[in-house]
């Protein structure tokens, strides 16, 4: 079966008074049907903008300047990238075929609104259910999420619920026209770890019950271990390393990544000090020259300081973007 989202040396840029940003700068990766991608890197890396692209929700001054985003709806190929923003077509794909649930449910929740008016208005849109049948299909979706009392939270206003239950009502709010592609960007953020585990665990029962596939945006890599099928390790809007979520852990290539590793804390076995990765991320208007990770890699040749290294598969379905393994 093809994928249900391809993307192909998509770049993003944003042409500021000071200069222009390379947000996205050549990414390309697949989303397989049923599959959970992890998309992982630090702050800046590109990985939002890359989804925001993918649902046409750049806003000036970025633009997208190249590249393609193919989505394959049943039988036929839709070109999201060459979409109008604001046109019908992807308007009505947008929060029916793809779903994004955004990094803070805070700010993404209208507080003039009640949370059972946000899910109904896009159960009205895209399903065409009049309103009693969208409030009842709102109460059925915040009871699937886990929220307690849902024919009385559906009424409530989002400053009247706890982090954890915003953060439901947003996956309810997400999967309430059952999409196809769900991107949750950092959908964990601020909430403290035993809320974590329950909406990581709820996202994977839902996502099984709906069939839904997943991209999943975060830089905490112990989600990613738990949940993804395949991963995607961005850094400076490029993709340096893609691989089986066993592989990237168990068969690190890429001197990032290898960082990435290093700094995560370990429960198990001896206690060893953590690694950081050296230097800061550059400056966005003064990119280095040659690799974009050679200012801070340990294994820097002068190769690595004059040309960008190409993605080269370097195992089965292992792709590596660095001159020690192309």
């Amino acid at each position: 079966m093809p994928p249900v989202l391809e993307i192909a040396d998509l770049k993003v840029f944003f042409y500021t008074d000071y200069g222009v940003v390379k947000a996205v700068d050549g990414v390309r990766f697949h989303l397989n049907a049923g599959e959970t991608l992890g998309l992982v890197g630090e702050s800046g890396c590109g990985k939002s903008v890359t989804a925001m692209a993918v649902l046409g929700l750049v806003r000036y001054p970025g633009r997208i300047v190249a590249g393609e985003i193919i989505y394959h709806q049943n039988a036929k190929k839709v070109r999201l990238s060459g979409l109008d923003p604001k046109g019908r077509e992807i308007r009505s794909i947008r929060g029916n075929d793809i779903a994004m649930i955004f990094q803070e449910p805070m700010t993404s929740l209208n507080p003039v609104f009640t949370v059972g008016y946000q899910i109904m208005e896009a159960i009205i849109l895209h399903q065409r259910l009049n309103r009693r049948q969208a409030r009842e299909a709102a109460i059925s979706m915040l009871a699937k999420v886990g929220i307690p009392l849902p024919e009385q939270r559906v009424d409530e206003y989002p400053h009247q619920l706890s982090g954890g239950m915003r953060q439901r009502a947003m996956i309810a709010m997400a999967l309430s026209c059952r999409p196809s592609i769900l991107i949750a960007d950092e959908p964990t953020t601020a909430l403290d770890v035993t809320i974590q585990a329950q909406v990581l665990e709820l996202m994977m029962n839902l996502k099984a019950e709906f069939q839904t596939s997943i991209i999943m945006i975060t830089h905490d890599l112990g989600v990613i271990a738990g949940i993804a099928d395949r991963v995607v390790v961005m850094y400076l809007g490029k993709v340096v390393e893609e691989a089986g979520v066993r592989e990237i852990f168990y068969n690190t290539k890429h001197p990032y990544t290898q960082g990435l590793m290093n700094s995560v804390p370990s429960v198990r076995g001896k206690i060893r000090d953590l690694k950081p990765i050296p230097g800061v991320v550059p400056d966005a208007f003064a990119l280095p020259t040659g690799c974009s990770f050679q200012p801070r890699c340990s294994q820097v040749s002068k190769m690595c300081r004059t040309e960008a290294p190409p993605l080269t598969e370097v195992g089965p379905n292992h792709w590596v973007a660095c001159w020690l393994h192309s």
